[in-house]
């Protein structure tokens, strides 16, 4: 295992659900933590705001830097500047059906961007520093599986633009760690997901549909396809899988996962029934949130992470969906109050 003293990370994909559940556990070991974020005309640094708001984390060191995964001289500028000891890339275009209708720019982002940072990560390796790589690689990589469950074994077929540009981001890292013996390594990360979800995402779109509905707030809430299956787990326990994989003796790729299938319609009645209500009253199909080639289940083996890393996710699926109502459910209270004393929403609250 590596040192862990003064310890200085660089995460990609800051701002989003990983990446704040990643600082936060790197700033409790002590780590400098610095972030990239892309420049916005508004604030997108809402999931990072329980660190400041933490006292055993409000005065740790994380510093925020613009940057794009598009622009490889200013990331080869920064990592060279900054010389982390640790590279967490969780920086992407995420969203599978997004990347049917952005497949250059999801490829841009999420294939090459992949490639920009390793070569900026190996430039760093060979002025002498210890650096060690982690990327995001995806479940969806699997896509049409070959074998139930999956592993790191298992051969990909991707079955969306996405994990296409994820099995290219995958092969790069093989390769810079075989060609250059970078320490870098692959975390396939199955479905995980949190109150701090994006609400486009279909889980997360489950739950806050509930608490606005038990609100009033709401009346009906359009999915796609019901019967797919996935593994569903906590984003908090899956950033610690993320670190253990970078404290290894030697890289490699892990599948993380909780080995639990559920489909989509197992979450909806799962979260609906918290709240005492039946989905059928509410929920519709909408062909537009269907994707032009389905996955149909998903579902992975842990076992090397948890017989090599020691790793164990700690929340499991009613867990969790019960987590992410009630957080939905405390919005959605704060958002009914607001309206009650005549202020108006965003339009973006009031969408079903």
């Amino acid at each position: 295992m590596v040192s862990m003293s003064t310890r200085r990370a660089l995460i990609t994909g800051i701002t989003g659900q990983d990446g704040s559940y990643l600082a936060e556990l790197l700033l409790a070991k002590g780590y400098d933590v610095h972030g990239i974020i892309r420049r916005a005309s508004g604030f997108n640094t809402a999931r990072l705001e329980p660190i400041y708001q933490d006292p055993h984390t409000a005065n740790a060191r994380l510093t925020l830097h613009y940057g794009d995964l598009t622009d490889g001289g200013a990331l080869m500028e920064l990592v060279q500047a900054l010389e982390p000891d640790e590279v967490y890339n969780l920086g992407a275009q995420s969203h599978v059906r997004v990347s049917f209708d952005q497949p250059q720019y999801t490829v841009d982002v999420d294939g090459l961007g992949t490639l920009r940072m390793l070569e900026a990560v190996r430039h760093l390796a060979r002025r002498g520093k210890d650096v060690r790589f982690y990327q995001a690689s995806s479940s969806e990589m699997f896509g049409k599986v070959a074998e139930v469950p999956q592993r790191e074994t298992t051969p990909f077929h991707p079955r969306s633009p996405y994990a296409c540009a994820k099995v290219f981001s995958y092969y790069q890292v093989v390769n810079y760690r075989e060609a250059y013996d970078l320490f870098a390594c692959n975390g396939i990360l199955f479905n995980h997901e949190s109150p701090r979800r994006g609400e486009t995402f279909v889980t997360r779109k489950i739950t806050r549909a509930v608490g606005r509905i038990k609100f009033g707030l709401q009346d009906k809430l359009y999915l796609g396809n019901l019967d797919a299956r996935r593994d569903w787990g906590f984003a908090g326990d899956y950033v610690e899988a993320m670190w253990r994989m970078l404290q290894a003796d030697r890289p490699d790729d892990y599948v993380v996962a909780t080995g639990e299938s559920c489909s989509v319609r197992d979450f909806l009645h799962c979260a609906f029934a918290h709240v005492g209500l039946d989905p059928q009253d509410y929920v519709l199909t909408d062909e537009r949130y269907l994707r032009p080639a389905e996955v149909d289940q998903l579902l992975g083996d842990a076992t090397k992470a948890r017989e090599r890393l020691g790793w164990r996710p700690a929340v499991h699926f009613e867990e969790l969906v019960r987590m992410m109502v009630a957080a939905d459910l405390d919005l959605a209270a704060r958002e009914k109050t607001l309206l009650d004393a005549g202020h108006r929403l965003p339009a973006a609250r009031i969408a079903a």
